[in-house]
């Protein structure tokens, strides 16, 4: 029954309608969003200026509604979503991809979608889309969760970052910069409202200035724009473009202590957590993919073959060099956090043929830091140390390869 009222819902909503033209400027709003109803009938009802074609699936552990649209603009407020009500705990909005948007919605239990239907914009009133859920199972879920998936993959076309195989590349080493979160994942907000993925967007865009700017590197940045990259496509374009470097770029919020932890930190790659400040952080942006309703099934199976298991622990070892180079740097230049070199198992950091570190510039649960964070002073001289971290690591790896015996 899930799957008829699926296909009743993209028919509903797309065969009548025109094409939608994907254009940002003009893109149609999202003017108001709430749920209705009781934990045993809840009702999920969005007013659009327009009709769109949506699509519905689902996805568990946790237990989650999925909503796609094309690219709207969400006319809400900024707590919108935060309180949920019957079968619904809450959900959450934004761009999730180039020209789509997406709302994920939070439910308590195994729900069904018994009912969905559109109201037409008529009379100076918005387009509004109903969506009701009763009670369900597990297993009815799971059945409608794969089913619902595998009508999107069909429809769907995917791409891949292109492999860059340039003489540029020969002669100038590539860096990616990792701008985190994005889209409908907001990243952490401050005391005062700052949002991190705008935070780190803005800090990136200047590292990558600076770097290029010395003429020695070939830069590029994973987002460019408030657009969600899933976790493994962000591992992904790191080596598609065959980077020599891997950094991702956060400003975090500490769940406890918040008030008093501050200052810069770099994390590494490792199986186990250094301490519980660097478990906290890694299940926190661990939880990226989670936030904006990926199946985390499709990620690509761990390979163990011993050469691809040498090159990750070549990788690992490139990667601790250069976060303790970048400690030595940062000192001088910012406020660092006690014990700045920490280590827990980030899935952004786990290429295997890239060295990679995370840096948190600060956290965004502190005044202080937020306001640092903002500030375009204390932003140049981070960035200025980061150049100088980045520097010394490749005149480090060129002195290893010339050091090195030549081959019979």
């Amino acid at each position: 029954m899930l799957t008829v009222l699926l296909g009743v819902l993209f028919s509903a909503l797309g065969a009548s309608l025109p094409a939608y033209a994907q254009d940002p400027q003009n893109a149609p709003a999202v003017v108001d969003a709430r749920v209705a109803g009781d934990d045993v009938r809840t009702r999920i009802i969005v007013d659009l200026e327009r009709q769109v074609n949506v699509a519905i699936s689902a996805l568990a552990d946790p237990y989650r509604l999925i909503i796609d649209l094309p690219q709207v603009r969400f006319e809400l407020p900024e707590d919108a979503g935060s309180e949920g009500r019957g079968l619904v705990s809450a959900w959450r909005f934004g761009l999730f991809a180039a020209g789509k948007s997406r709302i994920v919605v939070d439910v308590t239990e195994p729900v069904a979608v018994d009912k969905t239907f559109v109201i037409p914009a008529v009379d100076g009133q918005p387009a509004r889309l109903v969506i009701d859920l009763v009670k369900s199972n597990r297993e009815t879920f799971l059945k409608f969760a794969s089913s619902s998936r595998e009508a999107l993959h069909q429809g769907a076309t995917s791409s891949k970052a292109d492999r860059i195989e340039t003489d540029e590349k020969k002669i100038r080493p590539v860096i990616v910069l990792d701008p985190g979160h994005g889209g409908i994942d907001t990243g952490a907000r401050g005391v005062d409202g700052t949002l991190e993925k705008a935070v780190v967007l803005d800090f990136s865009s200047i590292l990558k200035r600076k770097l290029e700017e010395t003429g020695r590197y070939t830069v590029h940045l994973t987002r460019e724009d408030d657009t969600f990259i899933p976790l493994s496509q962000r591992v992904q374009i790191g080596h598609d473009l065959a980077a020599d470097l891997f950094i991702s770029i956060h400003a975090d919020s500490v769940r406890r202590g918040g008030e008093t932890v501050r200052g810069a930190t770099v994390y590494t790659l490792s199986d186990r957590a250094s301490d519980s400040l660097a478990g906290q952080i890694a299940e926190s942006e661990n939880s990226s993919d989670i936030i904006a309703g990926v199946v985390l099934a499709d990620e690509p199976a761990e390979v163990t073959d011993i050469l691809i298991d040498l090159a990750r622990r070549e990788s690992r070892n490139f990667s601790v060099f250069f976060a303790r180079t970048l400690v030595d740097e940062l000192k001088s230049a910012v406020r660092l956090i006690n014990n700045p070199h920490r280590s827990a198992g980030f899935r952004v950091l786990k290429s295997h043929d890239v060295p990679s570190v995370l840096v948190e510039l600060g956290y965004l649960s502190n005044e202080f830091d937020e306001k640092l964070l903002v500030s375009d002073k204390w932003r140049e001289r981070m960035a200025d140390a980061m150049v100088e971290a980045v520097d010394a690591f490749f005149r480090m790896r060129v002195a290893q390869g010339a050091g090195q015996p030549a081959a019979n």
